[in-house]
Protein backbone atom coordinates (compact mmCIF):
# COMPACT_ATOMS: atom_id res chain seq x y z
CA UNK A 1 0.00 0.00 0.00
CA UNK A 2 1.01 3.59 -1.09
CA UNK A 3 0.17 6.18 1.96
CA UNK A 4 0.81 10.07 1.19
CA UNK A 5 0.98 11.85 4.73
CA UNK A 6 0.56 15.69 4.77
CA UNK A 7 1.16 18.23 7.46
CA UNK A 8 -0.05 21.49 6.41
CA UNK A 9 -2.58 24.75 6.82
CA UNK A 10 -0.28 26.02 9.60
CA UNK A 11 3.62 25.93 9.17
CA UNK A 12 6.10 24.26 7.89
CA UNK A 13 3.93 22.42 5.49
CA UNK A 14 5.64 18.56 4.04
CA UNK A 15 4.92 15.15 2.27
CA UNK A 16 6.12 11.93 3.18
CA UNK A 17 5.69 9.14 0.88
CA UNK A 18 5.63 5.31 2.37
CA UNK A 19 5.00 2.37 0.46
CA UNK A 20 5.08 -1.17 2.16
CA UNK A 21 6.77 0.12 5.48
CA UNK A 22 10.06 2.04 3.14
CA UNK A 23 9.90 5.87 3.00
CA UNK A 24 10.44 6.79 -0.74
CA UNK A 25 10.35 10.78 -0.02
CA UNK A 26 9.88 13.23 2.74
CA UNK A 27 10.02 16.94 2.18
CA UNK A 28 9.63 20.59 3.22
CA UNK A 29 7.37 21.87 0.65
CA UNK A 30 9.25 25.40 1.79
CA UNK A 31 12.49 24.10 -0.48
CA UNK A 32 9.90 23.94 -3.71
CA UNK A 33 7.79 27.24 -2.96
CA UNK A 34 10.97 29.23 -2.22
CA UNK A 35 8.75 30.66 1.04
CA UNK A 36 9.94 30.31 4.00
CA UNK A 37 7.88 27.64 6.85
CA UNK A 38 5.40 28.03 4.08
CA UNK A 39 1.60 26.50 4.97
CA UNK A 40 0.87 25.11 1.85
CA UNK A 41 2.17 22.00 -0.18
CA UNK A 42 3.82 23.40 -3.57
CA UNK A 43 2.61 21.87 -6.65
CA UNK A 44 6.53 20.74 -7.26
CA UNK A 45 6.69 18.82 -4.33
CA UNK A 46 2.97 17.15 -5.31
CA UNK A 47 4.35 16.47 -9.28
CA UNK A 48 7.83 14.98 -7.05
CA UNK A 49 5.61 12.22 -4.43
CA UNK A 50 3.47 11.63 -7.82
CA UNK A 51 6.56 10.26 -9.30
CA UNK A 52 5.95 6.95 -7.04
CA UNK A 53 2.35 6.79 -8.21
CA UNK A 54 -1.06 7.99 -6.46
CA UNK A 55 -1.59 6.87 -3.00
CA UNK A 56 -3.98 4.52 -2.06
CA UNK A 57 -4.55 6.28 1.40
CA UNK A 58 -3.68 9.71 2.67
CA UNK A 59 -3.15 10.90 6.22
CA UNK A 60 -3.24 13.69 8.13
CA UNK A 61 -1.49 15.38 10.92
CA UNK A 62 -4.41 16.37 13.31
CA UNK A 63 -8.36 16.43 13.49
CA UNK A 64 -9.73 19.08 11.54
CA UNK A 65 -12.82 20.03 13.58
CA UNK A 66 -11.18 19.98 16.71
CA UNK A 67 -8.47 22.11 15.75
CA UNK A 68 -11.19 24.42 14.33
CA UNK A 69 -12.73 24.52 17.50
CA UNK A 70 -10.19 25.51 19.46
CA UNK A 71 -9.91 28.24 17.29
CA UNK A 72 -13.55 29.05 17.69
CA UNK A 73 -13.01 29.12 21.31
CA UNK A 74 -9.81 30.87 21.83
CA UNK A 75 -9.08 32.92 18.44
CA UNK A 76 -6.40 32.50 15.57
CA UNK A 77 -6.82 32.08 12.09
CA UNK A 78 -8.74 28.90 10.70
CA UNK A 79 -7.00 27.72 8.15
CA UNK A 80 -8.70 26.35 4.78
CA UNK A 81 -7.37 22.40 5.30
CA UNK A 82 -9.06 20.49 2.58
CA UNK A 83 -8.63 23.21 -0.50
CA UNK A 84 -5.04 23.08 -0.15
CA UNK A 85 -4.45 19.62 -1.47
CA UNK A 86 -7.80 17.84 -1.89
CA UNK A 87 -8.65 19.35 -5.59
CA UNK A 88 -4.95 17.72 -6.76
CA UNK A 89 -5.44 14.37 -5.22
CA UNK A 90 -9.67 13.91 -5.68
CA UNK A 91 -11.75 12.26 -3.56
CA UNK A 92 -8.90 9.12 -2.20
CA UNK A 93 -9.33 7.65 1.31
CA UNK A 94 -7.93 10.53 4.50
CA UNK A 95 -7.43 9.29 7.95
CA UNK A 96 -7.19 11.84 10.35
CA UNK A 97 -4.64 11.64 13.22
CA UNK A 98 -4.36 13.85 16.16
CA UNK A 99 -1.48 16.25 16.47
CA UNK A 100 0.03 15.52 19.46
CA UNK A 101 -0.57 11.40 18.37
CA UNK A 102 1.56 12.09 14.85
CA UNK A 103 4.23 13.99 16.52
CA UNK A 104 4.56 10.53 19.22
CA UNK A 105 4.12 8.48 15.83
CA UNK A 106 7.23 10.05 13.88
CA UNK A 107 9.75 9.50 17.54
CA UNK A 108 8.80 6.09 18.16
CA UNK A 109 8.36 3.98 15.43
CA UNK A 110 11.58 5.52 14.06
CA UNK A 111 13.15 5.07 17.70
CA UNK A 112 16.16 1.77 18.35
CA UNK A 113 13.78 1.43 21.37
CA UNK A 114 10.94 -1.16 21.20
CA UNK A 115 9.71 0.18 24.44
CA UNK A 116 10.14 4.23 26.04
CA UNK A 117 8.44 6.76 26.96
CA UNK A 118 7.27 9.09 24.75
CA UNK A 119 6.81 12.77 25.38
CA UNK A 120 5.55 15.41 23.00
CA UNK A 121 6.26 19.36 24.12
CA UNK A 122 4.89 21.69 21.30
CA UNK A 123 3.18 25.87 21.14
CA UNK A 124 -0.07 23.82 20.71
CA UNK A 125 -1.67 21.05 18.43
CA UNK A 126 -5.57 21.31 18.96
CA UNK A 127 -6.27 21.54 22.28
CA UNK A 128 -2.55 19.64 23.67
CA UNK A 129 0.24 21.27 24.49
CA UNK A 130 2.29 18.42 26.04
CA UNK A 131 1.87 14.76 26.16
CA UNK A 132 3.25 11.96 27.81
CA UNK A 133 2.84 8.27 26.47
CA UNK A 134 4.21 4.78 26.67
CA UNK A 135 5.47 3.58 23.62
CA UNK A 136 5.52 -0.80 23.61
CA UNK A 137 5.78 -3.04 20.49
CA UNK A 138 3.23 -1.41 18.25
CA UNK A 139 1.60 0.65 19.90
CA UNK A 140 0.98 4.05 21.78
CA UNK A 141 -0.80 4.33 25.17
CA UNK A 142 -1.25 7.89 26.49
CA UNK A 143 -0.73 8.32 30.39
CA UNK A 144 -0.94 12.18 30.60
CA UNK A 145 -1.94 15.37 28.89
CA UNK A 146 -0.94 19.51 29.00
CA UNK A 147 -3.79 21.29 27.92
CA UNK A 148 -4.01 25.17 26.27
CA UNK A 149 -3.31 27.43 27.53
CA UNK A 150 -1.03 25.83 29.57
CA UNK A 151 2.38 25.96 27.64
CA UNK A 152 5.99 25.54 27.72
CA UNK A 153 6.18 26.30 23.97
CA UNK A 154 4.00 28.91 24.38
CA UNK A 155 5.73 30.47 26.75
CA UNK A 156 9.35 30.16 25.07
CA UNK A 157 7.50 31.73 21.70
CA UNK A 158 5.77 34.84 23.24
CA UNK A 159 9.54 36.05 24.22
CA UNK A 160 10.88 35.57 21.20
CA UNK A 161 8.15 37.71 19.69
CA UNK A 162 8.72 40.26 23.01
CA UNK A 163 12.53 40.53 21.83
CA UNK A 164 11.70 41.00 18.15
CA UNK A 165 11.41 37.79 16.34
CA UNK A 166 9.10 35.55 14.59
CA UNK A 167 7.65 33.32 16.72
CA UNK A 168 6.98 30.18 15.91
CA UNK A 169 10.35 30.08 13.66
CA UNK A 170 13.11 32.05 15.56
CA UNK A 171 13.41 30.46 18.43
CA UNK A 172 16.01 29.07 17.64
CA UNK A 173 18.10 33.05 17.85
CA UNK A 174 16.56 33.64 21.07
CA UNK A 175 18.54 30.08 22.23
CA UNK A 176 21.63 31.22 20.68
CA UNK A 177 21.07 34.90 22.54
CA UNK A 178 20.77 33.43 25.73
CA UNK A 179 24.70 32.41 26.12
CA UNK A 180 25.62 36.23 25.74
CA UNK A 181 23.53 36.94 28.70
CA UNK A 182 23.06 37.22 32.79
CA UNK A 183 19.98 35.34 33.55
CA UNK A 184 19.61 36.96 37.00
CA UNK A 185 18.58 40.33 35.62
CA UNK A 186 15.05 39.24 34.73
CA UNK A 187 14.96 35.68 36.17
CA UNK A 188 12.87 36.60 38.76
CA UNK A 189 10.16 38.24 36.94
CA UNK A 190 10.15 35.87 34.15
CA UNK A 191 9.32 32.86 36.50
CA UNK A 192 6.94 34.83 38.28
CA UNK A 193 4.74 34.49 34.96
CA UNK A 194 5.86 30.55 35.31
CA UNK A 195 6.54 29.39 38.61
CA UNK A 196 5.62 25.45 38.34
CA UNK A 197 5.04 23.59 35.25
CA UNK A 198 1.70 23.28 36.48
CA UNK A 199 0.47 26.48 36.24
CA UNK A 200 1.02 29.40 34.14
CA UNK A 201 -0.72 33.13 35.53
CA UNK A 202 0.44 34.26 32.39
CA UNK A 203 -1.28 33.41 28.84
CA UNK A 204 1.36 33.30 26.41
CA UNK A 205 -0.96 32.56 23.69
CA UNK A 206 -1.70 36.70 24.44
CA UNK A 207 1.43 38.49 22.53
CA UNK A 208 3.64 40.69 25.31
CA UNK A 209 3.99 44.21 25.85
CA UNK A 210 6.98 45.28 24.71
CA UNK A 211 6.72 48.46 27.10
CA UNK A 212 5.86 46.49 29.88
CA UNK A 213 9.42 45.47 29.57
CA UNK A 214 12.70 47.49 30.89
CA UNK A 215 15.34 46.37 27.31
CA UNK A 216 16.94 49.49 26.61
CA UNK A 217 20.26 47.29 24.96
CA UNK A 218 20.97 44.63 23.28
CA UNK A 219 22.80 43.73 26.53
CA UNK A 220 19.00 43.57 28.20
CA UNK A 221 17.74 41.71 25.44
CA UNK A 222 20.50 38.68 25.57
CA UNK A 223 20.12 38.57 29.52
CA UNK A 224 15.93 38.13 28.86
CA UNK A 225 16.97 35.57 26.97
CA UNK A 226 19.03 33.66 29.09
CA UNK A 227 16.28 33.99 31.80
CA UNK A 228 13.95 32.93 29.51
CA UNK A 229 16.26 29.82 28.75
CA UNK A 230 16.67 29.41 32.18
CA UNK A 231 13.06 28.89 33.08
CA UNK A 232 12.19 26.66 30.18
CA UNK A 233 14.73 24.29 31.50
CA UNK A 234 13.70 24.45 34.84
CA UNK A 235 10.09 23.43 33.75
CA UNK A 236 11.13 20.95 31.64
CA UNK A 237 13.79 18.72 33.97
CA UNK A 238 9.89 19.10 36.18
CA UNK A 239 7.96 17.56 33.48
CA UNK A 240 10.84 15.05 32.51
CA UNK A 241 11.08 14.13 36.49
CA UNK A 242 7.61 13.81 36.30
CA UNK A 243 7.30 11.69 33.14
CA UNK A 244 9.88 9.07 34.63
CA UNK A 245 8.24 8.55 37.34
CA UNK A 246 4.75 8.18 35.66
CA UNK A 247 6.02 5.60 33.42
CA UNK A 248 8.46 4.26 35.24
CA UNK A 249 11.04 3.71 31.40
CA UNK A 250 14.65 4.33 31.15
CA UNK A 251 14.85 5.19 27.88
CA UNK A 252 13.12 9.01 26.14
CA UNK A 253 11.41 9.89 23.07
CA UNK A 254 11.12 13.41 22.99
CA UNK A 255 9.21 15.19 20.39
CA UNK A 256 7.61 18.37 19.29
CA UNK A 257 8.92 21.38 18.54
CA UNK A 258 10.39 21.88 22.57
CA UNK A 259 12.74 18.55 21.15
CA UNK A 260 14.52 21.60 18.95
CA UNK A 261 16.04 23.48 21.78
CA UNK A 262 19.59 21.77 21.88
CA UNK A 263 21.00 23.93 24.75
CA UNK A 264 18.63 22.45 26.87
CA UNK A 265 18.56 18.66 25.47
CA UNK A 266 21.28 17.61 27.32
CA UNK A 267 19.72 17.85 30.59
CA UNK A 268 17.31 15.15 29.58
CA UNK A 269 20.35 12.63 29.90
CA UNK A 270 20.19 13.95 34.04
CA UNK A 271 17.20 11.73 33.96
CA UNK A 272 16.69 9.69 31.11
CA UNK A 273 19.48 6.49 30.22
CA UNK A 274 18.86 6.63 26.46
CA UNK A 275 17.39 9.44 24.55
CA UNK A 276 15.90 9.69 20.76
CA UNK A 277 15.10 12.71 19.05
CA UNK A 278 13.95 12.03 15.76
CA UNK A 279 15.54 14.63 13.53
CA UNK A 280 12.65 16.30 12.49
CA UNK A 281 10.55 16.66 15.43
CA UNK A 282 8.33 19.43 14.40
CA UNK A 283 5.23 19.77 12.62
CA UNK A 284 7.16 19.42 9.76
CA UNK A 285 8.11 15.58 10.59
CA UNK A 286 4.48 15.20 11.42
CA UNK A 287 3.69 14.10 7.75
CA UNK A 288 5.70 11.16 8.16
CA UNK A 289 4.04 10.51 11.69
CA UNK A 290 0.96 10.50 10.30
CA UNK A 291 2.04 7.63 8.72
CA UNK A 292 3.31 6.19 11.22
CA UNK A 293 0.06 6.66 13.51
CA UNK A 294 -1.99 4.46 11.13
CA UNK A 295 0.19 1.45 9.81
CA UNK A 296 2.25 1.30 13.56
CA UNK A 297 5.02 0.17 11.93
CA UNK A 298 8.64 0.08 13.37
CA UNK A 299 10.93 1.48 10.44
CA UNK A 300 13.26 2.28 12.10
CA UNK A 301 15.02 5.99 11.15
CA UNK A 302 15.58 5.44 7.65
CA UNK A 303 17.91 8.31 6.89
CA UNK A 304 17.85 11.93 7.37
CA UNK A 305 18.19 11.98 3.24
CA UNK A 306 14.61 11.73 2.34
CA UNK A 307 14.17 14.77 -0.07
CA UNK A 308 15.00 16.07 -3.42
CA UNK A 309 17.95 14.12 -5.27
CA UNK A 310 20.64 16.28 -7.02
CA UNK A 311 22.56 13.25 -7.52
CA UNK A 312 25.75 11.41 -7.05
CA UNK A 313 28.52 10.87 -6.06
CA UNK A 314 29.30 13.28 -3.48
CA UNK A 315 32.09 16.26 -4.25
CA UNK A 316 34.66 15.20 -2.13
CA UNK A 317 37.57 16.26 -3.81
CA UNK A 318 36.11 19.59 -4.63
CA UNK A 319 35.02 20.10 -1.28
CA UNK A 320 38.70 19.23 -0.03
CA UNK A 321 40.54 21.33 -2.45
CA UNK A 322 38.24 24.59 -1.61
CA UNK A 323 38.45 24.25 2.03
CA UNK A 324 42.47 24.41 1.71
CA UNK A 325 42.21 27.33 -0.89
CA UNK A 326 38.89 28.80 -0.15
CA UNK A 327 38.29 28.07 3.52
CA UNK A 328 34.53 28.38 2.87
CA UNK A 329 32.55 26.07 0.71
CA UNK A 330 28.86 25.53 -0.45
CA UNK A 331 27.76 21.95 -1.04
CA UNK A 332 24.51 20.60 -2.94
CA UNK A 333 24.27 16.63 -3.35
CA UNK A 334 22.70 14.09 -3.27
CA UNK A 335 19.46 14.14 -1.04
CA UNK A 336 17.86 16.74 0.37
CA UNK A 337 17.61 16.69 4.02
CA UNK A 338 14.08 15.79 6.03
CA UNK A 339 14.14 18.08 8.78
CA UNK A 340 15.60 21.72 10.00
CA UNK A 341 19.11 21.20 9.86
CA UNK A 342 22.09 20.82 6.90
CA UNK A 343 23.63 17.59 7.73
CA UNK A 344 25.98 17.77 4.90
CA UNK A 345 24.33 17.74 1.68
CA UNK A 346 22.97 21.50 1.78
CA UNK A 347 25.40 22.88 3.61
CA UNK A 348 28.20 25.18 3.69
CA UNK A 349 31.55 23.57 5.03
CA UNK A 350 34.20 25.39 6.15
CA UNK A 351 37.73 25.33 8.59
CA UNK A 352 37.08 25.85 11.93
CA UNK A 353 40.37 26.70 13.51
CA UNK A 354 40.41 30.45 12.79
CA UNK A 355 37.41 32.49 14.54
CA UNK A 356 37.05 34.93 11.80
CA UNK A 357 35.59 32.17 9.99
CA UNK A 358 32.72 32.76 11.98
CA UNK A 359 31.70 36.18 10.76
CA UNK A 360 32.63 35.66 7.33
CA UNK A 361 30.00 32.95 7.63
CA UNK A 362 27.52 35.27 8.63
CA UNK A 363 28.34 37.93 6.38
CA UNK A 364 27.66 35.38 3.73
CA UNK A 365 24.31 34.09 5.76
CA UNK A 366 23.66 37.60 6.31
CA UNK A 367 22.98 36.68 10.31
CA UNK A 368 23.46 38.60 13.51
CA UNK A 369 26.84 38.28 14.22
CA UNK A 370 25.99 36.47 17.62
CA UNK A 371 24.36 33.41 15.79
CA UNK A 372 27.03 30.06 16.27
CA UNK A 373 27.61 27.18 14.03
CA UNK A 374 27.35 23.80 14.08
CA UNK A 375 30.78 21.29 13.99
CA UNK A 376 30.37 18.03 11.91
CA UNK A 377 33.04 15.93 13.27
CA UNK A 378 33.88 11.41 12.79
CA UNK A 379 32.12 9.78 15.76
CA UNK A 380 35.10 7.78 17.21
CA UNK A 381 36.51 11.49 17.54
CA UNK A 382 34.01 13.18 19.07
CA UNK A 383 35.11 12.75 22.83
CA UNK A 384 38.36 14.13 21.87
CA UNK A 385 37.31 17.57 21.13
CA UNK A 386 33.62 17.21 22.78
CA UNK A 387 32.14 16.28 26.05
CA UNK A 388 30.26 13.55 24.37
CA UNK A 389 30.22 9.86 25.18
CA UNK A 390 28.05 8.69 22.48
CA UNK A 391 26.46 9.30 18.83
CA UNK A 392 24.93 12.54 18.32
CA UNK A 393 24.54 12.61 14.00
CA UNK A 394 21.84 15.02 13.84
CA UNK A 395 22.83 17.98 15.85
CA UNK A 396 20.16 17.57 18.93
CA UNK A 397 22.50 18.03 21.89
CA UNK A 398 24.81 20.98 22.23
CA UNK A 399 27.50 19.70 25.07
CA UNK A 400 30.62 21.45 25.86
CA UNK A 401 34.03 21.71 24.01
CA UNK A 402 36.86 20.44 25.09
CA UNK A 403 39.59 22.19 22.76
CA UNK A 404 38.36 25.41 21.84
CA UNK A 405 41.24 26.46 21.27
CA UNK A 406 41.38 24.16 17.99
CA UNK A 407 38.33 24.96 16.35
CA UNK A 408 37.28 28.16 17.99
CA UNK A 409 34.97 28.92 14.87
CA UNK A 410 32.64 26.54 16.44
CA UNK A 411 32.24 27.31 19.95
CA UNK A 412 29.69 29.23 21.30
CA UNK A 413 29.70 31.99 23.56
CA UNK A 414 28.96 29.71 26.87
CA UNK A 415 31.60 26.92 25.61
CA UNK A 416 29.42 24.59 23.67
CA UNK A 417 28.85 23.47 20.49
CA UNK A 418 25.34 21.69 18.63
CA UNK A 419 27.59 18.49 17.95
CA UNK A 420 26.95 16.52 14.82
CA UNK A 421 28.98 13.10 14.55
CA UNK A 422 29.25 11.20 11.57
CA UNK A 423 29.83 7.29 10.29
CA UNK A 424 31.21 6.14 7.27
CA UNK A 425 28.59 3.89 6.67
CA UNK A 426 25.54 7.32 7.76
CA UNK A 427 27.60 9.40 4.90
CA UNK A 428 30.27 8.17 3.50
CA UNK A 429 31.17 11.05 1.20
CA UNK A 430 31.27 13.60 4.47
CA UNK A 431 32.84 10.96 6.56
CA UNK A 432 35.70 11.08 3.68
CA UNK A 433 36.06 14.39 3.45
CA UNK A 434 36.70 14.80 6.97
CA UNK A 435 39.38 11.89 6.90
CA UNK A 436 41.28 14.42 4.13
CA UNK A 437 40.66 17.31 6.44
CA UNK A 438 42.78 15.18 9.43
CA UNK A 439 45.32 14.05 6.55
CA UNK A 440 46.27 17.77 6.19
CA UNK A 441 45.55 19.57 9.06
CA UNK A 442 45.49 17.11 12.31
CA UNK A 443 41.48 18.35 12.79
CA UNK A 444 38.41 15.71 11.73
CA UNK A 445 36.12 18.39 12.53
CA UNK A 446 34.25 21.06 10.23
CA UNK A 447 32.10 23.94 10.71
CA UNK A 448 29.08 23.03 9.09
CA UNK A 449 25.80 25.11 8.39
CA UNK A 450 22.67 25.09 6.39
CA UNK A 451 23.26 26.24 2.78
CA UNK A 452 20.88 29.70 2.39
CA UNK A 453 20.86 33.32 3.92
CA UNK A 454 18.99 34.47 6.49
CA UNK A 455 15.05 34.44 5.75
CA UNK A 456 15.20 31.97 3.07
CA UNK A 457 14.60 28.08 2.78
CA UNK A 458 17.52 25.94 2.87
CA UNK A 459 18.11 25.57 -1.28
CA UNK A 460 16.72 22.52 -2.52
CA UNK A 461 16.90 21.96 -6.68
CA UNK A 462 19.35 23.17 -9.53
CA UNK A 463 17.07 26.19 -10.11
CA UNK A 464 18.44 27.55 -6.34
CA UNK A 465 22.38 26.65 -6.91
CA UNK A 466 21.77 28.58 -10.31
CA UNK A 467 20.07 31.53 -8.35
CA UNK A 468 22.76 31.27 -6.12
CA UNK A 469 25.90 31.55 -7.89
CA UNK A 470 24.43 34.09 -10.01
CA UNK A 471 23.83 36.30 -7.20
CA UNK A 472 26.54 35.95 -4.82
CA UNK A 473 29.10 34.68 -7.14
CA UNK A 474 29.97 31.46 -5.56
CA UNK A 475 30.68 28.24 -7.24
CA UNK A 476 28.79 25.65 -5.39
CA UNK A 477 30.15 22.14 -5.30
CA UNK A 478 27.89 19.29 -6.40
CA UNK A 479 27.16 16.20 -8.09
CA UNK A 480 29.34 17.50 -11.36
CA UNK A 481 32.36 17.50 -9.35
CA UNK A 482 34.27 13.80 -9.59
CA UNK A 483 34.32 11.52 -6.61
CA UNK A 484 37.73 11.61 -4.94
CA UNK A 485 39.96 8.57 -4.68
CA UNK A 486 42.61 8.72 -1.64
CA UNK A 487 46.04 7.46 -2.22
Amino acid sequence: MRIWGISDSSHDASLAVVEDGKVLLAAHSERYAKEKQTYRIHADLFAEAGVYGPPDVVTYFERRALKRLRRALYGGKNGTYRDLYRRRLGEIPEIQVGHHRSHAAAGYFTSPFDRAAVVVLDAIGEFDTGTIWIGEGQELRLLDRMRYPLSLGLFYSAFTDLLGYQAGQDEYIVMGMAAYGDPKRYYRRVRNLYPSWRYQPQDFHQALERSDWDLPDDQARFDLAAAVQRIYEERLREIMRYARRLTGLRNLVFMGGCALNCSANRILWDTWDDVWIMPNPGDAGSSLGSILAVTKERIGYPSPYLGHDLGEPYPVEEVVLRLRTERIVPVAAGRAEYGPRALGNRSILADPRDLSIRDEVNRIKRREPFRPFAPIVREEDANIYFALDRPSPYMSFAVPVRRPDLIPAVVHADGTARVQTVRRDQHPGIYQVLCEWDRLTGIPVLLNTSLNVKGEPILNDLSDIERWERLYKTRIATSRSSGFRSA
